[in-house]
């Protein structure tokens, strides 16, 4: 059979391919569907192979160490399956970023792509890879590379697009960003990643108005955080504190991601958050021992700071020790050269050591940005570091003067 998008599939029954088709059109709509989709089609023809890729991608691209592990028992499953080459290519790919290998499992995706550029979720794990990876520039030179195969009349197709406008915002391409965001929009109004682009676009131009007029009645937590930022811009940190505690959800790591970087913003420009990071660090104390993704270090260690919970901050950066000295692969080397040092630039900022927090901030490789993530997301270690050096001299913080900074910076 074919999918829609004229790839053939292996072991599909009419109604498992609904169901599939239905999975990738909840993915590029960033609905929570997507993964009981995936097992819907999977256990409606156990050999339908592109399921189980699917499944076992989205878990395998999950933040959450306890996903991982249940995309290898997923992954297991694709070794009963008879495949094709292309499949057989997937599970390579598949295979290697489960080794956490994501540089190589993004090569091979981009071997398959070549020769099957309509092949949505090749392009899509490869993307969320170069996201974890922070390849800005990945980001967005493979979704360029594809479009020319797609069209209007392919389902996805707006998908693609939005995911080219993400990857033009990621290397300072405005413009046209914004150009693509509005075009995948216009072609799906419920199109999350557009809307996401295009309000990364306002608010690395610094046009936190026309950012607020967007950002409004939007489900999807990261678009609240957003609005946020645009309050940031404004000098209004009362109504960023505000929409903190009325619209961001606690429901799973990429909302306990957004929760922390939003307080933290505002403790660096002296706002009193008063004890809201107690229970956040709370909530991330089940994560204190992953050492998975540095990313999701960093934002666990804003919270335990914040809290001054140093008993979790400390078997953080513990965990993240003993995973330096034994693992390798790709957060390996990120947990080594950026996540370890950067949890103890916070930890020192948190305890009002602002020298140690500048020094270890400065010490930082050139690599940094590796550490994933968007442009907006990495800029908290700038903005901790210039707060670090603003409270040394004895200034404690003005939103005009970190935005100001950031903009000089990204210039």
């Amino acid at each position: 059979m074919l999918d829609l998008r004229g790839c053939v599939v292996s072991g599909a029954s009419p109604r498992a391919l609904e169901l599939y088709e239905r999975s990738l059109a909840s993915l590029w709509l960033q609905r929570s569907d997507s993964l009981e989709l995936a097992r819907q089609a999977a256990a409606e023809a156990p050999a339908f192979v592109a399921a189980h890729l699917l499944e076992a991608n989205l878990l395998a691209c999950s933040r959450d160490p306890r996903d991982f592990e249940a995309a290898g028992w997923a992954f297991a499953r694709l070794h009963e399956l008879r495949m094709n080459p292309r499949e057989a290519a997937h599970r390579a790919a598949l295979a290697a970023a489960i080794d956490g290998d994501f540089a190589g499992a993004c090569q091979l995706y981009d071997r398959i792509l070549e020769e099957y550029p309509r092949d949505a979720l090749a392009l899509w794990a490869a993307l969320t890879m170069d996201y974890y990876l922070g390849d800005s520039q990945a980001l967005r030179d493979r979704p360029a590379r594809v479009l020319p195969h797609w069209s209007a009349s392919v389902p996805g197709y707006h998908a693609v697009v939005a995911m080219h406008a993400f990857g033009l915002a990621e290397c300072g391409d405005y413009a046209a960003a914004e150009d693509a965001a509005l075009r995948a929009l216009e072609l799906e109004p419920q199109d999350v990643r557009a809307e996401h682009a295009l309000l990364h676009v306002l608010e690395m131009q610094g046009r936190a108005l026309e950012g607020l007029r967007r950002a409004v009645n939007h489900p999807v937590n990261h678009i609240w955080w957003h609005r946020a930022l645009f309050y940031l811009q404004l000098d209004l940190p009362e109504e960023a504190l505000a929409l903190y505690d009325r619209r961001l959800r606690f429901d799973n790591l990429p909302d306990l991601i957004d929760a922390s970087a939003l307080l933290w913003r505002l403790r660096l420009a002296g706002v009193k958050v008063g004890e809201r990071f107690v229970p956040l660090a709370a909530r991330w104390s089940q994560h204190a021992e992953d050492a998975y993704c540095a990313f999701n270090d960093l934002h666990a260690m804003m919270a335990f700071a914040g809290a001054q919970r140093w008993d979790w901050a400390q078997r953080l950066l513990a965990a993240q020790e003993r995973r330096i000295a034994r693992a390798a692969g790709t957060n390996h080397d990120m947990t080594r050269l950026v996540g370890y040092p950067a949890c103890r630039a916070l930890a020192a900022f948190g305890r009002n050591d602002f020298r140690g927090a500048d020094v270890l901030l400065r010490s930082l490789p050139p690599v940094a940005h590796r550490i994933g993530g968007s442009h907006a997301q990495r800029d908290i270690l700038m903005l901790t570091r210039a707060a670090a050096l603003r409270r040394l001299q004895g200034f404690q913080g003005d939103f005009r003067a970190s935005f100001a900074s950031r903009r000089l910076a990204a210039a």
